[in-house]
């Protein structure tokens, strides 16, 4: 028996293909039994409220044959599909009409029976059995389900198949329309349509590197793990909620900017229609109701400017800032209250899209007493919950992300006569930076926050939580820190936050237990995990990030292998202690006794989404602007060699990477059959001829590279040699 399974690359289905082969000398007769347990609502209870069918499906047998063609041939046509259909009546969790379905198609299938009442699954004593036939049972008021058996005979030498099919409607004759379909394509097309569009999304960027383990988590997994877990099903084993967060998937979708710029498109309007007409957000809702929370959290709502600026910069296309995109409606979080939860209602006010960035921006230019915007009740570190709840507090971190941001979005909005709103913006811009430079410099590192009271976090004077990650990388990120402070920053980052003997880069030192005031929640989860400073990977990325930035690529290949599932389950010193899966992004490791290196939240956390950037955007150094590419790497210096291939629209093209030899750039071009490629030097994707060959210049070890300036780390607009 050979099973396999898929998703449908475009229809709402779930194919599982069961192979039969008999080995033997002797007749077989078998019985392939598939059961679903119907839920068809977010709680168990919701079953209650279902009605099942049985129906025939007419169709294409598995084998790929139509029995109406065979019957017009003067074969015999024999329908070779029965669908079991489970309904939702109640529409108050808007899953009303919906209707699912489960069907059993097979060419060597001689009979089937069934039921769609799960106690015929149980003897009396409750122990499970498989019934010798079902009751063919089906209507309300049953414990649903939906349960085929088909019965076979196979002579000795002879194979079959068994193929079951999953699928989901809007409503009854949606879901009967598209079994229908379902069961007319042969499993084998299937199949090969399912590879053939993971092939191409997965397939977009390929790297080869001296280090395979780098090479196997780059090509494709990550990028699975993104889109696969985070964008599609958006559940894990310790995540399975469902709900879309506003800033997650935006960030989750700009890794796609190469690959798939079409999701990232599609992310960005959906994200926008659930901004409120004052500019805030829901900080995560549930499809298809929409019901969701409105929080005081600072930095949701600025993450679609953000994520905007990136596909604009990517794909060169202007014209979705004019996408008009409804807001939606709803009451204000009560005095006193940090969120509130609730179904909001879609507004009559439409706004481009430019306005509903602009609104987020305009609604995050008020700042504290120091100068830094206001950290609200969260700032990305959702657990600091307590540092600004009364509307005093201020971000450091913040205040960073929002220097990277408005000096780039404010000549979008003076490119379209907003420029009052621009100089604004620009204004707050300034404030901020001076904001940074003293009140936020601790004297050897970047200040975390300031609470209600006025007392700083993240500085040298507090007990718990003395230094955070992101308030260095992102001084680095957002290109506005001083390179004096940057670079003092980013030491004092290694110095305090990364264990070197574990492999671990911690996200915060020490840990937050007994502080006064509380920074909130994060309080709660224990020393050294997740966000209360264990290795949080999100934020760990963007420390490998600023390190390429700087043009350290041997700090941040290293960062890169203490985030590495794949390097830390191969060493035979930490695999022991990190006891996940070594194929997957984890949203966290312990850092602190008795379970240092052990592996935390699995599957579900954008590290991975940001770890694929890290490899491809600062290490590789690849940066697009529309139709343009250039690449300035920041390889590891024990590297001599690699090899990026670039897959869209239909052409390829292969940049290699070497280190300089005793010949001329041009001489030792040719001897790999490549063109020379100057570091930074513009390539129009367009007028490159497929299959074209690049060579980029790789430093000699030992000499530094200049720091990159911008965040893409553009050398401008050199020839290409």
């Amino acid at each position: 028996v050979n099973v396999s399974w898929c998703v449908d690359p475009v229809l709402s289905v779930k194919q599982v293909r069961l192979r039969l082969v008999n080995r033997g000398p002797r007749t077989m007769q078998l019985r392939a039994v598939g059961v679903v347990e119907w839920v068809m609502g977010a709680q168990r209870g919701d079953r209650a409220t279902t009605c099942t069918a049985m129906s025939h499906l007419p169709g294409a047998t598995a084998d790929g044959r139509d029995p109406v063609a065979d019957a017009a041939a003067g074969g015999e046509a024999k329908t070779t599909s029965t669908g079991l259909f489970c309904t939702q009546r109640d529409r108050s969790a808007g899953f009303g009409d919906g209707t699912a379905f489960f069907a059993l198609a097979g060419a060597g299938i001689d009979a089937i029976d069934w039921t769609c009442d799960r106690r015929e699954s149980f003897v009396a004593r409750g122990r499970i059995v498989v019934p010798d036939h079902y009751g063919q049972a089906s209507g309300v008021g049953l414990d649903p389900c939906a349960a085929l058996a088909g019965r076979l005979t196979l002579r000795a030498g002879d194979s079959a198949d068994c193929v079951f099919v999953l699928g989901f409607g809007t409503s009854p004759a949606a879901a009967r329309e598209l079994a229908e379909r379902a069961v007319a394509v042969p499993p084998l097309e299937r199949m090969q349509a399912v590879r053939a569009r993971w092939d191409a999304l997965l397939g977009a960027t390929v790297v080869r590197t001296p280090d395979p383990l780098f090479d196997v988590l780059v090509n494709r997994w990550l990028l699975y793990q993104t889109i696969a877990c985070r964008l599609w099903a958006r559940a894990g084993f310790y995540q399975a909620g469902g709900a879309y967060g506003f800033r997650d998937q935006l960030q989750d979708a700009m890794a796609l900017a190469w690959t798939a710029p079409h999701l990232l498109r599609e992310q960005l309007l959906l994200s926008a229609s659930r901004q409120f007409p004052e500019g805030d957000v829901q900080h995560w809702w549930h499809a298809p109701t929409g019901a969701g929370v409105r929080t005081h959290f600072s930095d949701d709502l600025l993450w679609l400017p953000h994520a905007c600026l990136h596909y604009i910069e990517a794909t060169g296309e202007q014209a979705i800032l004019d996408e008009p995109v409804a807001f939606i409606e709803g009451a204000a979080i009560p005095e006193g209250a940090e969120d509130a939860y609730y179904v909001p209602t879609p507004s009559v006010q439409r706004a481009t899209l430019f306005e509903h960035c602009a609104r987020a921006i305009d609604r995050s230019l008020a700042v504290g007493v120091h100068g830094l915007p206001l950290m609200g009740t969260g700032d990305w570190n959702d657990g600091m919950n307590r540092v600004g709840h009364e509307g005093r507090g201020e971000s450091v971190w913040l205040a960073w992300f929002l220097a990277d941001l408005v000096p780039r979005f404010a000549p979008l909005a003076a490119g379209r006569g907003e420029n009052g709103r621009a100089a604004t913006w620009q204004a707050a811009a300034r404030g901020w930076g001076d904001a940074l430079q003293s009140a936020g410099w601790d004297g050897a590192w970047f200040r975390r926050a300031y609470f209600d009271d006025g007392s700083p976090l993240g500085s040298a004077g507090n007990a718990e939580c003395r230094i955070d990650l992101i308030a260095q990388a992102w001084a680095v990120l957002s290109a506005a820190a001083p390179e004096p402070l940057a670079a003092q920053a980013m030491a004092s980052l290694d110095a305090r936050l990364v264990d070197h003997d574990a492999g671990l880069v911690r996200l915060l030192d020490p840990p937050l237990a007994d502080a006064q005031p509380s920074a909130g929640y994060i309080q709660a989860y224990p020393p050294g995990v997740r966000e209360n400073g264990g290795q949080y990977s999100h934020a760990g990325v963007w420390a490998v990030m600023a390190h390429a930035r700087r043009g350290d690529g041997d700090a941040a290949y290293r960062y890169f292998t203490y985030l590495s599932p794949a390097h830390r389950s191969s060493d035979p010193a930490r695999a022991g202690a990190y006891a996940i899966e070594p194929f997957v992004m984890a949203g966290d490791v312990y850092s602190a006794p008795p379970y240092v290196g052990r592996g935390g939240w699995s599957w579900y956390t954008g590290s991975a989404a940001w770890m694929h950037r890290a490899a491809i955007e600062s290490l590789f150094g690849l940066s697009r602007r529309g139709d343009s590419i250039t690449l300035t790497p920041r390889l590891p210096s024990h590297w001599d060699q690699a090899e990026l291939l670039l897959t869209q629209g239909g052409r390829t093209a292969r940049i290699l990477f070497a280190r300089p030899s005793a010949v001329s750039a041009d001489e030792q071009a040719a001897e790999l059959g490549a063109r020379w490629l100057a570091p930074g030097a513009v390539l129009e994707w367009s007028t490159l001829e497929d299959g074209a060959c690049r060579l980029v210049h790789l430093e000699r070890p030992g000499v530094a590279e200049t720091p990159a300036t911008t965040e893409r780390g553009s050398a401008g607009s050199a020839p290409e040699h």
